[in-house]
């Protein structure tokens, strides 16, 4: 039986999500749980976002707009760049399948950093094409080892910026030397997931590169510091050619009425996402002095999580963590055995992960 299963899925290697609260408490029998495992915001969606979904309710009997074009105009007139050259996804997931379903040939490469963002490697191979892995360099993107690895075969790299599971970013000149070394045929990705949380100077806006002498896609969500995750929604920005060929592909309707409103009317809260970066800011300055108190080493973060060395057994220490009701990220699954990957939290929350970090010393 398993010869009806397509070549190549044997290398695949699948992605393996953070638990839900409800299915632990069910399993454990505990309450009061806290989830720091997803890199999702604590906090919920924007009071008017709230109120743009409600209202959209009275229409789910009708399919949403499938070219979202709301939406995708509200998120050119952000950027000032035309509706034309933006694509919406169910998150950066499907249109990071998109890109590689309309760019790669079974006979191409994609270079990407590793450990990065599993889901690159998992389209590339998707499409036969071949994943051209290069281990980081002090846990930032090699970005001149990327250009090294680049061939003629090479279609596409990938640039996770700041870069998931580490949370570091590589600077405006480090990507400007390497945007000027790559042939002008290559496809740069820069997949900004946390880009609204990022406080360094010297973080390069991928934008910047739109119009340059390569083709240039930036993906970016409403999943993270807009607080809606459960959504589903993602964005790109890239060239109308690409644009075009993503939206013959990709499914119709792909994303939800309900996703559209509320990202809609999250695109301009920017009071209210600068608030949640200072928060997330004011999380991670709390969680590094604990840490320190405590002789954890870490990574220093430009997202809303943190890579912490627990100097145990990474599986070990997460399941006495999820007894104790706090659900975390073994870092094993990212190329990091004995650390953890914690996401910035509530004040609350992140005062009761210290306190187990504390108990699970205990363990160590």
């Amino acid at each position: 039986m398993n010869d009806l299963l397509r070549r190549g899925l044997e290398d695949i290697k699948p992605y393996e999500p953070g638990r839900p609260i409800e299915l632990v408490e069910k399993e454990l029998g505990i309450t009061e749980t806290i989830k720091l495992a997803s890199n999702e915001s604590p906090y919920g969606p924007f009071p008017q976002v709230i109120e743009a979904m409600k209202n959209s309710l009275n229409n789910v009997n009708r399919y949403p707009d499938g070219g979202s074009v709301f939406l995708r105009e509200g998120i050119a007139n952000k950027l000032g760049v035309p509706p034309s050259t933006v694509m919406i996804g169910q998150g950066s997931n499907e249109l990071l399948r998109l890109l590689a379903n309309v760019l790669l040939d079974p006979a191409d490469e994609a270079v990407m950093a590793t450990p990065s963002f599993i889901v690159y490697s998992t389209v590339v191979k998707l499409m036969h094409a071949k994943a051209i892995e290069i281990p980081l360099k002090d846990h930032r993107h090699d970005l001149e080892a990327m250009a090294d690895a680049i061939t003629e075969k090479t279609k596409i790299v990938f640039i996770c910026n700041p870069n998931n599971p580490t949370g570091t970013i590589v600077t405006k000149d480090e990507v400007d030397r390497f945007m000027k070394r790559i042939p002008n045929r290559v496809v740069a990705v820069f997949d900004e997931a946390y880009f609204e949380l990022v406080k360094d100077g010297g973080y390069p806006n991928g934008m910047d590169y739109i119009n340059g002498k390569n083709p240039v896609v930036v993906l970016r969500t409403f999943s993270k510091v807009h607080g809606l995750a459960g959504l589903r929604i993602g964005y790109g920005v890239g060239p109308e050619f690409i644009v075009e060929a993503v939206n013959k592909v990709r499914e119709p309707f792909n994303v939800t009425s309900v996703g559209q409103a509320g990202a809609l009317a999250s695109l301009n809260c920017d009071a209210e996402i600068e608030e949640r970066s200072r928060l997330n800011s004011e999380g991670l300055a709390y969680l590094y002095k604990e840490l320190d108190r405590l002789g954890f080493s870490y990574i220093p973060s430009q997202a809303n999580f943190i890579l912490v060395d627990i100097g145990m057994n990474d599986r070990e220490a997460s399941n006495v963590l999820m007894k104790a009701g706090v659900i975390v990220r073994s870092g094993d699954i990212f190329g990091y055995p004995n650390w953890l990957r914690v996401t910035v939290g509530t004040p609350k929350e992140n005062a009761r992960l210290i306190e187990e970090l504390e108990n699970t010393l205990k363990h160590r």
